[in-house]
């Protein structure tokens, strides 16, 4: 579905702003997730209080897309695999530098030109897979023995689950999800990741579910509004407005946030490889800005 973005400056203007805010959001999820495991928390609680809001909220958005059973089909499917994807994500910033865990979490531009390409057969443009290529590059930037522990290696490469999970979302929400709306999208594909952690939350000690105290009461409202639904109703109404390349481009803001992040929040210190590898993932994005939002319901180009 090719998109015809507005011409009128203060509506660009604004709709970019409301990108750039909304990627803020999205980058800021190290920021709570890290504070409530640090609190006790299962890595499963952290995911399921990011995804149970905005499954409530728009469960009625789902319930009017009823008759479109098989649409909603894909998306709860889809869902349940992101989850248990963005569960090992919250394990690895559990442990690893932040910045490190974002250009991870930042590969899933490849993961989705891949699996569209194996599922759909929607062969990526030339330029495409140049930016996925420099992507994978940085990815392994990060991971070398003199950027990251060796021992930490192995929970790195469980983190690629959560971009190769988004990657999926991605892809099928653009061949086999246009259909319905997009706040039903947002819904069916959040409702479906609350189903893919049930399990896991039901296996997990009671202790383990709740914040301790206020603060991580305030942490678990951060990251259902803050990170979720907030950035996520602002992405969908925005990016229409101004187009895929003006999209992934404003959007690429979220990688420096994790960085932001990760140094003030947590001291981590910033090391070479880390901004080489952001460097990559920047320039790879603003080289192919098709296709490539940020948010599941976004709307998205078919060339």
């Amino acid at each position: 579905m090719q998109q015809n973005p507005i011409t009128d400056p203060a509506r660009l203007g604004l709709a970019t702003l409301g990108v750039v805010a909304a990627s803020v959001g999205f980058g800021l999820v190290p920021l709570f997730a890290r504070g409530l495991t640090e609190g006790g928390m299962a890595p499963q609680a952290v995911a399921l209080y990011r995804y149970v809001l905005a499954s409530a909220v728009l469960a009625p958005f789902v319930w009017r897309c009823r008759r479109q059973w098989p649409t909603l089909v894909w998306g709860l499917a889809t869902g349940v695999l992101m989850a248990q994807g963005w569960v090992a994500y919250v394990r690895a910033i559990e442990v690893v530098p932040v910045s490190t865990a974002g250009v991870l979490y930042m590969t899933y531009p490849a993961f989705t030109l891949a699996l569209s390409w194996l599922l759909f057969g929607d062969r990526p443009a030339r330029r495409s897979m140049v930016a996925a290529g420099m992507i994978v590059v940085a990815a392994a930037i990060v991971m070398t023995p003199g950027a990251v522990d060796p021992a930490l290696i192995p929970l790195l490469l469980l983190s690629l689950a959560a971009p190769a999970g988004f990657g999926l979302g991605i892809s099928v929400l653009v061949h086999r999800m246009p259909a319905i709306p997009p706040l039903a999208r947002i819904g069916i594909v959040s409702m479906g990741s609350v189903l893919g952690l049930l399990p896991l939350v039901q296996a997990t000690p009671a202790a383990a579910l709740l914040p301790a105290d206020p603060h991580g009461w305030l942490l678990v409202l951060g990251i259902g509004l803050g990170t979720a639904l907030v950035p996520q109703l602002i992405y969908t109404v925005c990016s229409p407005v101004i187009g895929t390349a003006r999209t992934a481009v404003a959007g690429s803001i979220e990688l420096p946030v994790m960085f932001a992040v990760g140094w003030l929040a947590f001291g981590e210190p910033l090391g070479g490889a880390q901004a080489v590898a952001c460097l990559l993932v920047l320039a790879a994005i603003a080289l192919t800005p098709a296709r490539q939002a940020r948010s599941i319901a976004a709307q998205h180009d078919q060339r």
